[in-house]
């Protein structure tokens, strides 16, 4: 059975049940998409402090713990050791290239940027 948070309206009893996901990296969030159509509520959250706008397999980040990955990598680490194009490579395909992907990734680069 899937994981659920039961959310109430105190004031009509009317319940409905969110999904809960599991993230890779940090705290499970609620998917409470169907709180308007169900009760005709919204949340309220200033400044987006503890709401997802959607799903990522790319990034992720927690302001407070000063974390931010891009496909599970420190950005510090991606920073220190890593180009810009393979930072790009990695953004599009997931994982960090070979020194055969990373030089065909860079021809077919240079191949599109030339002005005929």
């Amino acid at each position: 059975m899937s994981h659920t948070v039961t959310i109430t309206d105190n004031k009509t009893g009317k319940q409905i049940e969110c999904p809960v996901h599991e993230g890779t990296y940090g705290d499970p969030v609620i998917d409470a998409s169907a709180l308007n159509k169900e009760l005709g509520m919204f949340t309220i959250d200033p400044g987006y402090g503890i709401t997802a706008s959607c799903r990522s397999s790319i990034t992720y980040l927690d302001g407070e713990k000063g974390v931010l990955l891009h496909r599970g990598y420190p950005i510090e680490q991606l920073a220190e050791k890593s180009s810009y194009l393979e930072v790009c490579y990695l953004l599009l395909y997931g994982e960090l290239p070979t020194e055969i992907e990373f030089t065909q990734f860079r021809a077919d680069l240079n191949k599109r940027n030339l002005v005929h």
